[in-house]
């Protein structure tokens, strides 16, 4: 006699194990993993200066503010939507910051300064997307041009200067030895994320909205609301990584964090997140953050001009978006 509920048998217990053995180590973060400790190692060959602690914590700054950005990046996309803005919105934060300066702020104003304009620009773009139903790629180009625009009237071709001594710990203080202020900042944030999109009956909705809206809306889950949020979170966190950036520059052009965006958007789309919309994962975004790191610094040590540098960071977008396509066409065909 057999009932509908029986426990897993001695034979069972292996055999799953087994599955999510291979399942990880089939994981494309697993894929991530091995190529970052191969780039590691071709670096460290590469030039004899990478593998010294300085270099190494100099490495970071190459990435922390762009991957800050790139966590809540993964979130929008992964709902379906994407944001263009965010390096305009550094521009507009940092201006505004620098503006700030001529006038005496301190550090705590031109923090809240920052953060509070990204946060406002990201409420700006998620108005206009769940608001007015404006698709958010058409609505964040437009977004784009007028942020970097503002900051082009503010600033002209003119430098802001002269920020407070203090202002500076943000973007070139250092918390433990050679671990800085910039790299535990955005792993906290990534532990963070990690939760609230994996463990979460939020980020469950934001999954939920990436692979079917019209689906998720019907089983009650507030898909405006939810957007709109993500919006301002990515504007928020531009913000972060605009005091960050001017911080560590100790100066404001309205030409800062240009070409931002596309970095941003490659490191989410190489750490797994579908363009598409409705899968991805942080740890994944994380692992390509230091993969993009290694890539440019070592580049960098080679003095590989900065042009170069931005040819295959396009390229690389290019082949991330086409292999699972490519992938699936040749399932089909073999089929």
């Amino acid at each position: 006699m057999t009932t509908e509920n029986q426990a897993p048998s001695a034979r069972d217990i292996p055999d799953r194990l087994d599955n999510r053995v291979r399942s990880v180590l089939l994981s494309w973060e697993t894929l991530l993993l091995l190529v970052a400790v191969v780039i590691f190692i071709v670096n460290s060959f590469a030039s004899p200066y990478f593998l010294n602690a300085w270099s190494l914590s100099d490495l970071t700054f190459n990435f922390t503010e762009k991957a800050i950005i790139a966590l809540a990046m993964a979130l929008l996309i992964i709902s379906g939507e994407i944001d263009l803005s965010v390096a305009s919105i550094i521009a507009l934060a940092s201006t505004l910051m620098g503006l700030a300066v001529q006038y005496g702020a301190d550090t705590p104003t031109l923090v809240a300064i920052g953060i509070g304009t990204g946060l406002l620009c990201g409420a700006f773009n998620g108005a206009l997307v769940t608001g007015l139903k404006l698709p958010s790629i058409v609505v964040t180009i437009g977004t784009m041009s007028l942020f970097r625009g503002l900051s082009f009237i503010i600033l002209g071709d003119g430098v802001f200067k002269g920020y407070p001594k203090d202002f500076g710990f943000f973007g070139q203080g250092y918390v433990y030895w050679v671990i800085s202020f910039e790299l535990t900042l955005f792993l906290i944030f990534a532990v963070g994320y990690f939760f609230l999109l994996h463990r979460t009956s939020f980020g469950r909705r934001v999954f939920a909205i990436g692979n079917n809206e019209v689906a998720a809306r019907f089983s009650g889950v507030r898909v405006g609301a939810i957007k709109f949020v993500l919006f301002c979170l990515t504007g928020a966190m531009s913000g972060i990584a605009a005091v960050l950036l001017t911080s560590r520059l100790g100066s404001t052009r309205p030409a800062i964090a240009q070409g931002w965006e596309l970095e941003v958007i490659t490191m989410v789309v190489l750490g797994g997140v579908s363009i598409l919309g409705g899968a991805g994962s942080i740890i994944g975004v994380v692992i390509a953050a230091f993969i993009m790191g290694l890539v440019t610094f070592g580049l960098g040590l080679l003095n590989v001009p900065g042009i170069v540098m931005s040819i295959f960071i396009g390229g690389l977008l290019i082949v991330v978006i086409a292999l699972p396509i490519i992938y699936r066409m040749a399932r089909r065909t073999a089929s």
